[in-house]
């Protein structure tokens, strides 16, 4: 063996793909920063360097130094090519190496190696007779692949049997492994015989494969003829009027009459069938004609059977699947006992609007399951294509039919609960609207005889129960509003969020989290915490997220095994949990100077107090308004400043209006602001601004003025009495007509509350600042309708 050692210290290239050995010279790609590092480095070495190739390849590219083999190649670089994300690099393979140490060198490695040369045991004769068996193996191997000869040409010009495998080297399919066991053999000719194993193996491989190639070409021309003769076999068939060959004109023709479609609409059917039957070989039409047929005969079409409605049982159902709501209640059982009557003879079309998450479209499912019925639901939120609810017209290429004959399609029965979601949120665009379209399901003068673009025959719709939900009932076209029964759904108070989290969500949220009441348990107080400190929402949805909140900390302490359980969650521990409380809500004060009045708003996610104030400054009479208020709030400011002005002007001889500027503030100034109702607290600000007297904070207001002095309705006042409740009101200055809206308000709150109606301005700036004002004849009323809480309201 003549081993040379060599102490010199060369940098590793660390060669993930592939083992270069002895006598190639080959291409490598590296990357960027490697490439840039390592010209650097072998800059210094004369351009040497060491390959090694790693045991295995990591997707991070950081390797120690037990992943690389200890037999590797000495290099010497012969170009660095920088291109767009990579190196090019091209190497000249010089030597085989054993590496003695390794050394850390930045991200890489530096190696001292001593040159491993091959043991010559074998002479020059069997030598030459290796090297033209190896050219024998690489010409036959090259005869199935094109372009290959000069390739071949180039192996016969060398007669060195290192040259001659390093050349074909590079061209094997190997593995890693075996590629570093060639590259360890030392005797000549041991690699040379295992070299020689791999060109057999690599030949019948490929010769192996090119016979699967042969026949898989064989078989898909058989397969071509095959279908050739079918084609032709149907087309003689057709011409000869052969009633059996026509592929699946008896299947559509039995489905058909199988089906319980209408005379008119079989005859349309019988017809496509026919036009089926006429389609020659390669016909586009078929695959559209097909799909039609299919729709038809699996559309619903016979009456389904009619089930009997037990009001009693519907009304235990809504009741333990529905918290509160109790005139939503009323009013499903009330249309369930018309339909009762009716015997179920024709559908119903109902609009439950509400904000979200007060419980719309479950009251539709338990609709579908009081009655025995499919349920099928579709969003129509965001959909501006009236093509979306008629369908497309078969004439266009991929046209469906619309979302209406798809869900009767999906329900299988001619009478299922249909849920039309988010109906307030379609959306007109250049290609119709669909809100449009709509009218003619939702019409039950209508919807008998229902026209689908796609479907282009009469379907009856007039058996569904269609239950259509909306956040908004003023987004709804009036058309589409007038087809439907109105059920108005409110928000929660806080009361019924509570009973519907303890009673629904808790036990919703622990299944969903994989818990139980025996590990998880939340004391009410802390749910109360949850439901008025982290959430502010008409519905429920926000405490469920918040309820799963808890549920995951929770787990993660069971699961890691830290805890006692039951684990009790108490009112204390939600800051640990959940954070920072999310919501705020206005309290009341204990004094307001003058010129401050609580207002009383309405909001989407219920009532709130908001306070409303005033200031005086010399001027010249000008009236400035801020805090983001929309126009008809500027309106009613306006309309107070004239009727103090002209109710106050005679009482205060020293008021001197026009020498005064009147500035008007709503806090939360970020938040726009507008309606009618908060015409009575602008009015109240001015007439304690003017007169100095200071209005009770314990008292609120709402109402809308006119300039006549009136004090008109305005609507939310459920939520706002609730809001007023919950920031401690105790009096609260509503127009008299309202007083019939207190109905809606759970008696014990309105127990707590004293009510005052009102008919006029000179009413409400009596009740505020306690001066008694002469009214007009047409709009008196006594100064004792006081009406107090529990009063019979």
């Amino acid at each position: 063996m003549n081993d040379i050692n060599v102490n010199k210290k060369l940098s590793v290239l660390v060669i993930s793909d592939k083992v270069l050995i002895q006598g190639t010279k080959m291409t490598l790609k590296i990357g960027k920063k490697v490439g840039g590092e390592l010209y650097q480095k072998v800059a210094n070495d004369d351009f040497q360097a060491i390959a090694v190739a790693v045991k295995e390849d990591n997707l991070e590219g950081l390797y120690s130094e037990s992943d690389l083999y200890s037999i590797g190649t000495l290099i010497r670089i012969e170009n660095i090519k920088p291109l767009k994300d990579f190196y090019q690099i091209m190497v000249q393979v010089e030597e085989r190496v054993e590496i003695e140490d390794v050394i850390p060198d930045g991200p890489g490695f530096k190696a001292t190696y001593r040159v491993v040369p091959d043991i010559v045991d074998l002479d020059e004769e069997t030598q030459q007779e290796i090297v033209e068996h190896i050219k024998d193996l690489v010409s036959e191997m090259s005869q199935n692949f094109k372009g290959s000869q000069t390739y071949v040409e180039q192996i016969n010009k060398l007669n060195d049997l290192g040259q001659i495998m390093g050349y074909v080297y590079p061209y094997l399919r190997i593995s890693i492994e075996e590629q570093q066991e060639l590259l360890e053999i030392r005797s000549l000719k041991d690699k040379s015989l295992k070299f020689i194993d791999i060109l057999i193996e690599q030949k019948e491989s490929i010769n192996f494969q090119m016979e699967l190639a042969a026949k898989f070409n064989n078989e898909m021309n058989r397969t071509h003829r095959e279908n050739m003769l079918k084609e032709q076999l149907k087309a003689i068939q057709e011409e000869l009027n052969d009633s059996q060959g026509g592929s699946g004109k008896k299947d559509y023709r039995e489905l058909i009459e199988e089906s319980e479609m209408p005379e008119e609409v079989k005859e349309t059917a019988f017809e496509e069938v026919d036009k089926l039957d006429r389609q020659g070989p390669h016909s586009s039409e078929e695959n559209i004609i097909r799909s039609y047929l299919d729709l038809l005969t699996t559309l619903p079409w016979g009456k389904s059977e009619i089930k009997d409605v037990d009001i009693e049982a519907a009304r235990k159902l809504l009741n333990e699947q529905h918290y509160g709501l109790e005139k939503v209640k009323d009013r499903i059982i009330q249309h369930l006992t018309v339909m009762k009557l009716k015997q179920n003879k024709q559908g119903s079309i109902l609009l439950l609007v509400g904000p979200p998450g007060t419980g719309k479209t479950s009251l539709g499912k338990s609709i579908a399951e009081v009655l025995g019925r499919e349920y099928v639901r579709i969003s129509l939120g965001g959909v501006k294509d009236e093509a979306e609810i008629r369908g497309h017209r078969r004439t266009y290429l991929g046209a469906l039919p619309g979302r209406i004959i798809q869900g009767m399609k999906r329900a299988g029965t001619t009478n299922p609960v249909f849920i039309l979601d988010e109906v307030d949120k379609l959306m007109a665009a250049y290609n119709g609207d669909p809100a449009s379209a709509l009218l003619e399901v939702l019409d039950p003068e209508q919807n008998d005889s229902f026209s689908d673009h796609y479907l282009e025959v009469p379907y009856d719709l007039s058996d569904v129960f269609f239950i259509a939900t909306a956040n908004s009932f003023r987004d709804i076209p009036g058309p589409l509003r007038d087809r439907m029964e109105t059920i108005e759904i409110g928000s929660y108070t806080s009361h019924e969020k509570f009973n519907i989290a303890k009673q629904h969500l808790i036990p919703e949220v622990l299944e969903d989290h994989g818990i139980d009441s025996e590990q998880l348990q939340i004391e009410d107080e802390a749910l109360k915490t949850i439901i008025e400190k982290y959430t502010r929402e008409a519905g429920v949805r926000g405490i469920k997220r918040q309820l799963s909140a808890v549920a995951r900390v929770v787990s993660e302490k069971i699961v890691l095994g830290n805890v006692e359980l039951p684990y009790v969650v108490k009112s204390d521990m939600l800051y640990d949990i959940l954070g920072h409380e999310l919501t705020q809500y206005n309290r009341a004060g204990k004094n307001n100077p003058p010129g401050v009045v609580t207002g009383l708003a309405w909001t989407p996610v219920g009532g709130d107090i908001l306070f409303i104030e005033g200031a005086f400054m010399p001027g010249t009479g000008k009236l400035t308004l801020t805090g983001q208020l929309g126009d008809v709030m500027k309106e009613s400011a306006k309309i107070s400043q004239t009727l103090i002005r002209s109710r106050l002007a005679f009482n205060m001889k020293n008021a001197e209006f026009d020498k005064k500027d009147l500035h008007i503030h709503v806090p939360s100034g970020a938040i726009p602001k507008d309606g009618p109702s908060a015409g009575v607290a602008l009015l109240s600000t001015i007439a304690s601004l003017v007169t100095g007297h200071e209005v009770d904070p314990k008292l609120a207001m709402t109402g809308e003025i006119s300039l006549r002095g009136a004090v008109l309705p305005v609507g939310g006042i459920k939520e706002k009495v609730l809001a007023a409740h919950r920031a401690g009101i105790n009096r609260i200055i509503l127009p008299k007509e309202n007083v019939k809206d207190l109905d809606d308000v759970p008696e014990d709150v309105k127990t707590e509350i004293t009510f005052i109606p009102v008919e006029t301005v000179e009413d409400v700036i009596k009740e505020t600042i306690g001066i008694e004002l002469p009214k007009p004849m047409i709009m008196g009323i006594t100064n004792d309708d006081h009406v107090p809480g529990g009063a019979g309201i």
